[in-house]
């Protein structure tokens, strides 16, 4: 799900957090949408911790499921800490048990150890509440719950919304991507551009897309012309980090590329 709106991360410039907020509602086939809305917009070290736990969620040492009525007192919690609305309350979330040294250490963090940045992203992820009109049903929720987050033991106990549980579950629309290579990747443009990218083009296959749509991906917003320069320029840099992990990257016309994604290796 997060995979598929456009918008939902974006390149974060100095200040913005404070200046701006998260509104994005991203409409698809048959009249569906899902709309998103926070205090403040998600930046690409959100989308990399949240990598991260949908990676957690679908290991099954990390998981377990809550079914809509909860047998344990935790589970009660969990759902109601997700702010569970209309046809989500008839819905399975998925438990992510882990630690954020764990969390930290999936997603590539130089030092584990230093688990605040992670934390801090946790908790703005927490803040989204998202509203579903899905197949002629309507859904609410929040995009995570986080009911422990131990500053003693390091402990994390959340659960993910409806729509990623079902998606990592293996029923609805998923989008694989190869944590390793989130891990090798180093600047914000590059993980925002993997991210719709893993969800665009097929393991072993070749898109074609424009300049401007990838300086979209990152940046959604309308600028100056002189801006809308730099950012193109950014990401052409970019681009470079992804050629590193064996994406084939052509420009076979000025702004015209033609990307490769690597075969699954076996």
């Amino acid at each position: 799900m997060h995979c598929l709106a456009p918008g939902l991360f974006r390149a974060i410039s100095h200040g913005q957090r404070r200046r701006d907020k998260l509104e994005v509602i991203y409409r698809f086939g048959g009249g569906n949408q899902i709309e998103f809305s926070g205090p403040e917009p998600l930046g690409a070290d959100d989308l990399r911790v949240l990598q991260g736990l949908v990676a957690l969620a679908g290991l099954e040492s990390q998981s377990n499921e809550i079914e809509p009525v909860a047998v344990s007192e935790t589970g009660a919690i969990l759902r109601d800490l997700l702010d569970l609305r209309w046809a989500a309350n008839q819905q399975r979330v998925l438990v992510v048990r882990s630690s954020l040294r764990k969390l930290a250490k999936e997603v590539g963090y130089a030092n584990p150890r230093d688990t605040n940045t992670v934390r801090c992203c946790i908790e703005r992820l927490w803040k989204v509440s998202v509203i579903a009109k899905v197949a002629g049903q309507r859904s609410g929720f929040r995009l995570l719950a986080n009911y422990v987050s131990d500053t003693q033991t390091d402990g994390l106990f959340l659960a993910l919304n409806p729509l990623l549980t079902y998606a990592i579950m293996g029923n609805g629309r998923h989008v694989r991507i190869d944590m390793t290579e989130v891990r090798h990747l180093n600047g914000s443009i590059a993980r925002l551009l993997h991210q719709r990218l893993c969800a665009w083009v097929d393991c072993g296959q070749k898109r074609a897309v424009q300049l401007d749509t990838l300086v979209a991906y990152a940046f959604p917003d309308e600028v100056s012309t002189a801006t809308h320069r730099k950012r193109q320029s950014r990401v052409r840099k970019a681009l470079d980090e992804l050629t590193a992990l064996g994406w084939s990257i052509c420009e076979h016309a000025k702004g015209r590329f033609t990307i490769g994604r690597p075969a699954l290796s076996r």
